[in-house]
């Protein structure tokens, strides 16, 4: 079979949706399929990062187009980058033959949208994998009016992208009915959790101590956030904790990755000249072991009208490592459906705003010997690895052609070859 996959991130990107994608793309290669790839010729987080234009890589053919990169500060700014993606994304699709399935992702926004028509025009299967939703997440965020006709035409293009999905994967149940409440057959929309990368991902005793070194960690409880800093996931709780904690030597709080925010992160340090406070941009995923087991607590947050809008992924490598964690965030929501198994001493929880709260459990957790091994955390995260739930996605997309002669046309037509 012949797969398109379509996402602005992918192989070597660093950012999650690349990753779980670049998984996707290598399973479907190694089961003898033809993958295709299109992607931006840009990091996703840093656009100063350049990729080549075309690649074949672990017979994954890679066709990478150009955009235009001003930056994240501003909305326009942002509009004029996804903008300029899709444009030479569509330009790039015109060139293309027509695949057995099309997988639209969900960077930029609504590229899914793209995905449907170029199904619509050239057949095939076309499977919406929602990493978040939008533009429900902007207008959560604050970003559109929820009333505005801007907003009203990118939930006509959102509704028919679902509509028109043959399949449509989500990440967790919240999601799944803040879709099937757009009108959405149920019986075309199914929950595959994106998998924890525990076949490079695990506990590194060196990885550990070679990371707090080289940064000055030892000796410290150290209190991680690791991921995308993003107004869906907001950290004043745990900033202003920080703050308050600042005047105990035996706390450091570090901050891994990149985003919009992170930059608030430093202004905050530099504001109230915070000397506990450590920034870092994303790890490579070599070293991501590293990094994840210098943590003494990580920290999962989630924007209070964010649940079913965006999924926490990060808390599925945390699980893998065994280091506990502290939730701030809305009571319902994945993550506390996970709670009960996780245990009260491997899993502390906090709400937004509650700064004493977030102080109390960080001091709890300092207190409290966890151990690293917990079976029932141990459990837990066998049932979000990578070989548990990829092969849930390899069914989902693997079909049988055999009545289909549409599928059997793009089956047999030569290969695309790079221009």
């Amino acid at each position: 079979m012949r797969f398109l996959l379509l996402n602005q991130c992918f192989y070597p990107d660093v950012v999650a949706t690349a990753q779980h994608l670049t998984d996707l793309a290598k399973e479907l290669s190694l089961r003898g399929h033809e993958v295709t790839v299109v992607t931006s010729d840009r990091g996703y987080d840093d656009p100063t990062k350049s990729f080549p234009r075309y690649e074949s890589w672990n017979n994954i053919q890679i066709y990478r187009v150009p955009s235009l990169s001003f930056g994240k500060e501003t909305k326009l700014q942002r509009a004029l980058n996804f903008g300029s993606f899709l444009i030479t994304c569509a330009l790039r699709l015109f060139t293309l033959r027509r695949f057995n399935v099309v997988v639209g992702l969900t960077s930029p926004p609504l590229i899914s949208f793209l995905a449907s028509l170029f199904v619509a025009m050239k057949g095939g299967r076309f499977c919406f994998w929602v990493m978040d939703l939008n533009p429900d997440e902007a207008i959560a965020a604050g970003w559109l009016e929820e009333n505005s006709l801007t907003a009203s035409y990118l939930k006509r293009m959102l509704r028919h992208s679902l509509r028109r999905a043959d399949q449509t994967i989500v990440l967790d149940r919240f999601m799944r009915e803040r879709v099937l409440s757009k009108d959405i057959d149920a019986n075309r929309v199914s929950i595959v959790p994106p998998w924890s990368h525990d076949d490079s991902v695990s506990y590194s005793t060196e990885g550990r101590r070679s990371f707090r070194s080289t940064h000055d960690l030892e000796n410290k409880f150290v209190v991680m956030y690791s991921g995308n800093h993003s107004p869906c996931h907001p950290l004043d709780t745990l900033l202003n904790a920080a703050l308050v904690m600042s005047s105990q030597d035996g706390y450091a709080f570090c901050f891994i990755g990149g985003g919009s925010e992170q930059n608030k992160v430093r202004d905050f340090a530099k504001l109230h000249r915070l000397k506990n406070i450590l920034c870092l941009p994303y790890q490579p995923l070599k070293k991501l072991s590293d990094s994840l087991s210098a943590a003494d607590l990580h920290v999962v947050v989630l924007g209070q009208k964010f649940a079913g809008i965006v999924h926490p992924s990060k808390i599925y490598n945390i699980m893998t490592i065994g280091v506990p964690m502290l939730y701030i965030g809305p009571q319902q929501s994945h993550i506390m459906d996970l709670a009960a198994d996780l245990g009260p001493t491997y899993l502390f929880t906090a709400q937004h705003g509650d700064v004493d709260g977030a102080v109390q459990r960080i001091s709890e957790a300092a207190r409290v010997s966890c151990a690293r091994d917990n079976e029932s955390r141990s459990t837990v995260a066998e049932r979000f690895s990578r070989h548990a739930l990829l092969p849930q996605m390899m069914s989902l997309l693997e079909f049988d052609t055999s009545n289909d002669p549409s599928i059997l046309e793009a089956t047999q037509q030569p290969s695309v070859k790079a221009q």
